[in-house]
């Protein structure tokens, strides 16, 4: 009983505090918790759920509130729709839209294929599979990661290890570019920076940068320490992406170091700083870093535990400092309703492409929360 008040308290004050640090915020709350939240458009998002058996696949669209320049008090949509919806016969651990489409395809985490879905459109609401892609082994111990860009040609990139990772055309199912690398380093995230130019970011902290226009193989940059960790990695493309100096790597390790980098030398380092996270045994599906599309050099981190942490690498330095978020979404762990007593940590976290200080998280207990978080300190200022 004096827990459950504390509980309460708690989200009492979280909830006064939230009247002044946040433009926006609304919650929905999903049947089985998701690890993808992916943009369909600038006010729809995709979901699914990871349990080993069928699983929701749904198109979610936002709150229209949120998108409501004045007079937001008088938009009678204020909740989550649901606009399009089907199902898996699997979990679903990776889901990427492909841009200019109606397409999503997913990995189920077990091997290396893809799965090809319709999203459907105003004459049917049903997300239906059209196809596959085949990967370059059957059977894959975590999945293969996806990444895909607006292209005339529909195609995506894809791989598990970073000798596997190859471009394929979705109409044909054809690959048109396999990497040529001797290393099986497992892939953690796949990032385009150009047509023709892509990032590798592997668990063990390498980063194998590779061009598509040139048989050469890709450059390899070591992990930025010599410690034992998980590494999570985010590429981060300037305004002219044909500059490399504009484009900027963190990785990010399971004991908080941060290091950020540039396409030039992405074995070197710009600045370091150590996080205020909490550490834990995490896999590399836990844990999310994520450059701000719209908002400089800030870095939004998840997955460590209950909240969403935003960080300003502005203020970095050479050498790794301590360094505090610059904002905390903390409403997934203090609004849970658990009662197994298990914490609720997030799954997944994206920014909005647009809206530069708006994010969607996700938690394992099936909450989904769209916010616009202010800058306490450019607002004290």
């Amino acid at each position: 009983m004096q827990d459950m008040q504390q509980s309460e308290d708690v989200l009492e004050d979280w909830f006064i505090e939230s009247l002044k640090t946040y433009k926006d915020l609304h919650v929905y709350q999903l049947e089985h918790p998701t690890r993808v939240i992916e943009w369909t458009s600038g006010k729809t998002v995709c979901v699914a759920g990871y349990s080993s058996s069928k699983n929701e696949i749904l198109e979610l669209r936002l709150p229209l509130k949120l998108f409501a320049d004045e007079n937001k008090g008088l938009c009678a949509e204020r909740d989550f729709k649901v606009v399009h919806g089907g199902f898996t016969d699997g979990p679903v651990r990776r889901l990427r839209h492909v841009p200019g489409t109606r397409c999503v395809v997913t990995n189920d985490g077990l091997s290396s294929d893809l799965q090809v879905w319709d999203l459907g459109g105003d004459d049917s609401d049903v997300i239906r599979q059209t196809g596959s892609v085949k990967g370059r082994r059957s059977v894959s111990e975590g999945g293969s990661r996806v990444a895909a860009r607006l292209s005339s040609r529909p195609r995506v990139l894809h791989g598990a290890q970073s000798g596997d990772v190859q471009l394929t055309e979705l109409t044909s199912g054809q690959p048109v570019y396999k990497l040529e690398s001797d290393s099986a380093d497992p892939v953690g995230s796949l990032h385009f920076v150009t047509d023709a130019v892509f990032v590798v970011g592997c668990s063990n902290g390498n980063v194998h940068v590779a061009d598509t226009r040139t048989s050469d193989a890709p450059q390899l940059s070591p992990p930025p320490s010599g410690e034992s960790v998980t590494w999570w990695t985010d590429v981060s493309a300037g305004p002219s992406c044909l500059d490399p100096s504009s484009c900027r790597i963190v990785r990010l390790s399971s004991s908080g170091l941060t290091v950020i980098s540039d396409l030039r030398k992405p074995g070197g380092a710009v600045s370091r700083a150590q996080l205020d996270v909490q550490t834990r045994c995490c896999n590399v599906d836990d844990v999310r870093v994520s450059w701000a599309p719209s908002l400089d050099d800030c870095i939004a981190v998840s997955g460590f535990s209950g909240a969403v942490q935003i960080y300003d690498t502005s203020v970095w330095r050479a050498e790794p400092e301590e360094v505090r978020p610059l904002f905390e979404h903390r409403g997934h762990a203090v609004s849970s309703q658990s009662d197994d007593g298990v914490p609720v940590f997030v799954t997944s976290h994206v920014w909005h492409p647009e809206r530069s200080r708006t994010l969607l998280s996700a938690a394992s207990d099936g909450s989904v929360h769209v916010w616009d978080w202010v800058d306490q300190s450019a607002a004290d200022g």
